[in-house]
């Protein structure tokens, strides 16, 4: 696991205002790196500092990188992507990382860059954000244990869960290409559905909207095919975290799903939160993995390490609003619908990367591996509409009396993520947010 050091100082502040507010998700103690745009120039490398992004190719330029591992890590932010960063050994990206720390310190904390860095700012307002990795394979997981058993009963009520769930990390292969930052509309999908009193299934837009609030992370350097990662080796392979919703039509889902699982019902849309929060920034975070009970199998061999049993969950409180069009039209703010923990989840996102690449499968530096839906054990914990309606036997009451229970069109997603503990400062992972938009656009 990555070690505590200075960067992660709770004392240090920066010359950057906004960075030191308290509602910060990105203090100087995080510096998540990220892909955006301003104007007609192409994409670019930052990190967020408060309501600022500091351009990294522009503090290469500018001669403000002292040491050669930082450098290193700073010629690979030109590509205008993340994935030759991703790529890069992990102490030129520590190392970068330390440089840029100390760049937007103050002078309290020891900082002395604020006259040179303050003109390679760019307000957050003024940037576009992008998808910050070219991605070029995505896989979805079913790693919490609350989700599968709350689905399973729905369908199951006596078995909800299938006899390899604790044996093995579930997952299917998703769609890359249509992975979008957050932010873009999503256009409700049309697919094939079968009613329960038809004879024969229709195509037509999706009647059965959902999101699920995930957590993704990015692969770091590369295997060979037919090479395993190692359960030891695993946490080195994940470059950083950020927020998923994995739109997902249950309609088409239902009537799809077997004998092989999603297809269409998730493949129309991902969205992603821009921000790479990295797995250095969460180092004071890590948590045990989820505690099996006396009943639950242990880990196979390769997928277990005492490191990992210690330190291989993450303290993350991931949160789910709501806002539809006619609370957008009253000037009304977004509704908590859900708040879960990451910490819950039955398989780790080492454990999930180690067993991808367990078969001898290649990964490749910026694929994206999300966790599936993080779900607790409470009802206000619950990561998708479909869990928190009963498969919309409940429907929700929003505050101004509208009722849901599954997503309109008009209706805006919002997902939040943070990491919290005593002695270190929040760090969060910005907004990860999307618009249903209506089939017939």
């Amino acid at each position: 696991m990555t070690a505590i050091n200075e960067t992660h100082d709770p004392a240090l502040r920066s010359w950057v205002a906004s960075a030191n507010e308290q509602t910060t998700d990105f203090p100087i103690q995080n510096l998540p790196f990220g892909v955006f745009s301003r104007g007609p120039g192409g994409p670019g490398v930052g990190v967020a500092i408060g309501d600022q992004i500091l351009n990294v190719s522009a503090c290469l330029e500018a001669n403000l990188l002292e040491s050669d591992a930082a450098f290193a890590a700073a010629e690979a932010c030109r590509s205008g992507t993340l994935n030759a960063l991703m790529t890069a050994d992990r102490l030129s990206v520590s190392g970068l990382r330390l440089e840029l720390s100390r760049l937007l310190r103050d002078e309290e904390s020891g900082g002395s860059g604020a006259r040179a860095a303050a003109s390679l700012l760019v307000p957050m307002s003024d940037a576009r954000m992008h998808v910050p990795a070219d991605i070029g394979d995505y896989t979805d997981f079913y790693a919490s244990v609350d989700h599968a058993t709350n689905i399973g009963k729905m369908f199951r009520p006596d078995n909800p869960l299938l006899p390899n769930y604790k044996h093995v990390p579930i997952g299917y292969h998703g769609r890359a290409s249509s992975i979008v930052a957050s932010g873009a509309t999503v256009r409700r999908p049309r697919g094939q559905t079968k009613a329960a009193d038809a004879e024969a299934p229709s195509f037509g837009p999706s009647r059965l909207l959902d999101y699920e609030a995930e957590v993704g992370f990015y692969v770091a350097g590369s295997n060979r095919r037919g090479d395993a990662i190692p359960i030891g080796r695993a946490e080195e392979s994940i470059f950083g975290f950020c927020l998923v919703n994995d739109w997902s039509a249950r309609d088409i889902q239902a009537w799809e799903y077997q004998p092989l699982g999603p297809f269409l019902s998730k493949n129309f849309a991902t969205t992603v939160s821009p921000w790479v929060v990295t797995s250095e920034a969460l180092a004071p975070f890590r948590a045990p993995a989820r505690a099996r009970g006396a009943d639950e199998p242990s880990p196979l061999p390769y997928l277990f390490s005492a490191a990992n049993e210690e330190e291989g969950g993450l303290a993350l409180t991931l949160e789910v609003l709501l806002l539809t069009e006619k609370m957008r039209a009253d000037g009304a703010e977004p509704v908590r619908l859900s708040r879960g923990s990451f910490a819950d989840m039955f398989w780790t996102p080492a454990q999930m990367l180690a067993h991808h690449a367990s078969n001898g499968c290649n990964l490749r530096p910026g694929d994206l591996l999300a966790s599936g839906t993080v779900s607790g054990s409470s009802d206000d914990s619950r990561g998708c509409l479909m869990e928190l309606t009963s498969r919309g036997a409940k429907p929700i009451t929003l505050p101004n009396g509208e009722e849901r229970c599954f997503l309109e069109d008009g209706d805006e997603v919002l997902m939040r993520g943070s990491c919290r503990r005593t002695g270190f400062v929040t760090v969060g992972f910005g907004e990860c947010r999307g618009v249903v938009e209506s089939a017939s656009k």
